[in-house]
């Protein structure tokens, strides 16, 4: 051993100084490009961003934090630049207008880098992170603030997690795919996307047949293309017809989609013909009615991705309210809304109980805009006066102090705050409510309930209450959710409202209940149903939306 390591040393004595006296290697070729690609990236999100939104902060934090443990792989790129997975998307969020989003909102690096270097790799890592965090976040309803808009849009929003995000699609085969799972998971969401290809001019059916270049295609010519056209222009084949000849039947639904595209129809399928056969068939629909559908994809991002399979909807601007059973309406029914002026709020709560006979207690809303100004001090001929409250007696309403129902004529209404009066009128025909009363609490403190004004349902607009929803039939409402949840028959429900007052029964199973506010709506036969904007909502989250 001792012999070895003097010949050892004798070596190096005897090798050339100069071998020894080149430059160091770079700190890149030490520690490897991809420990060096990290560190970039670590100190790239390190630094502050000025302006940044509190949702762009939380996304940065959460990659901070993803790219600090040396475990988790860079998810984009390798030493040659960005791998299959950054393609796929990167493929996956050029498509964002499909369905309603904006690819410009999402930057990401030019693909195709030549030997890239450490400082282009990081950079293009970062861009693609970001870009994924927040195309989950807008699919996901983060685009905009609903209440910044208008306080009575209050849906319940659920974002995703920005760490989440990041560490569920690192391990995730299908990155594209997982990350289309953030836009909703509903079949009218589909269809409104469907319908927005079609509004922009596209086709929404990628299945459509194409005819390739080739020879004029036209009466008399045998030619297998002639077996696309009929795919293409739907011609059946007659009996005894051959499905390659260019026949009569041909030649017209030929001519009858020149005429329609507004070409020549001499029946022959050249060049031009071929380019239009090619191209989507539609024609794009105005601004209007694009801005109009993607506003209304927008809202269907507020609600949850599972609506569960059975739930109450009220869609505002159609005054009408369905019970949705395993993706079917299982009841269907007209309702009133508020006003302009006394918007019914959008949100999502869930049905807790059904009153029958119901006590209704007045809002504050009601006692100080609608009562306090007609409670009157009257004077007498010696001072006595009082108080003039017929309008309390002429609706039959009570007030309550401290459990004691006391007669509001000896109340000195000059020193006492209304809203602090318990003011409510009690069940009976005259009821403001009527006979139901369904409850699903909220801040807002609305809910649905019969109505003694039977006539406005007959109203095409009906915008006519306090905030409240009046359900026209509310007995049949009443019995389709009680039916599911508890087996009720007809009978029994008609037997509680002819029982005694103020009856609360508590579901055994809450029901989500669905306010919202849905413009537009894809039918099924693919027609397209519009519903009046009521309440301004579409004019000022197009604004917000910059559409």
């Amino acid at each position: 051993m001792r012999l070895f390591s003097c010949i050892a040393f004798a070596l190096f004595l005897a090798a050339p100084l100069t071998a020894y006296s080149a430059e160091p290697e770079s700190p890149d070729a030490l520690i490897g490009q991809t420990d060096a690609v990290r560190a970039a990236i670590q100190e790239r999100l390190s630094a502050k961003f000025t302006n940044a939104s509190e949702a762009r902060k939380s996304e940065q934090g959460a990659l901070v934090e993803y790219y600090s443990i040396a475990e988790n792989r860079l998810l984009w790129v390798d030493d040659h630049g960005l791998n299959d997975r950054a393609k796929s998307v990167m493929e996956e969020i050029g498509k964002a207008d499909e369905y309603g989003l904006r690819p410009a909102d999402y930057p990401l690096p030019k693909a195709g880098e030549e030997n890239p270097d450490v400082k282009w790799l990081a950079d293009a890592e970062i861009k693609i992170s970001f870009a994924v965090l927040g195309y989950a976040r807008d699919a996901r309803g983060g685009r905009i603030d609903p209440q910044r808009i208008s306080p009575n849009l209050d849906p319940d929003l659920i974002l995703p997690d920005p760490l989440e995000v990041i560490e569920s699609i690192a391990f995730r085969s299908d990155p594209a795919s997982y990350l289309r799972s953030f836009q909703p998971d509903q079949p009218q969401f589909e269809a409104l996307r469907q319908a927005l290809i079609v509004a922009r001019g596209g086709n929404p059916d990628k299945d459509i047949v194409r005819i390739p270049d080739g020879p004029t295609l036209e009466l008399g010519v045998d030619h297998e293309q002639v077996a696309l056209l009929r795919k293409r222009l739907n011609i059946p084949l007659e009996d005894g017809g051959k499905e390659t000849m260019f026949d009569a039947s041909v030649h017209a639904a030929v001519q009858r989609f020149q005429e329609e595209r507004g070409m020549l129809p001499d029946g022959a399928v050249g060049a031009g013909t071929r380019r239009l056969l090619n191209q989507p068939h539609h024609q794009a629909a105005s601004p209007g009615q694009v801005r109009l559908i993607l506003l209304n994809m927008e809202r269907w991002r507020w609600l949850p991705h599972d609506l569960g399979s059975f739930y109450v909807n009220v869609n505002i601007p159609e005054f009408v309210v369905r019970v949705m059973g395993d993706g079917k309406p299982v009841h269907t029914a007209r309702v009133v809304v508020g006003k302009p002026d006394k918007q019914t709020p959008i949100l999502s709560k869930e049905m807790q109980e059904i009153v029958f006979n119901p006590y209704w207690n007045v809002p504050n809303s009601i006692k100080t805009e609608e009562i306090r100004p007609f409670l009157r001090e009257e004077g007498g001929w010696f001072g006595g006066g009082g108080w003039n409250t017929a309008v309390l007696e002429r609706h039959n309403l009570r007030v309550n102090i401290g459990g004691r129902e006391v007669d509001p004529a000896r109340i000195d209404w000059n020193n006492v705050d209304i809203r602090s009066l318990n003011i409510y009128q009690p069940p009976g025909p005259d009821n403001v409510l009527g006979n139901v009363k369904f409850v699903f609490p909220n801040k807002h403190d609305v809910y649905m309930h019969d109505t003694t004004q039977k006539s406005l349902f007959a109203k095409t607009v009906r915008a006519e209450s306090h905030g409240c929803m009046r359900v026209q039939n509310p007995d049949q409402l009443a019995l389709a959710l009680l039916k599911e949840d508890q087996g009720w028959s007809a009978g029994r429900v008609a037997s509680a409202i002819q029982g005694g007052p103020d009856q609360h029964i508590a579901l055994k199973e809450k029901i989500p209940v669905y306010i919202t506010y849905f413009t537009l709506r894809v039918n099924d036969d693919g027609s397209i149903s519009t519903f009046g904007d009521i309440y301004g909502h579409d004019s000022r989250m197009a604004a917000a939306l910059r559409l």
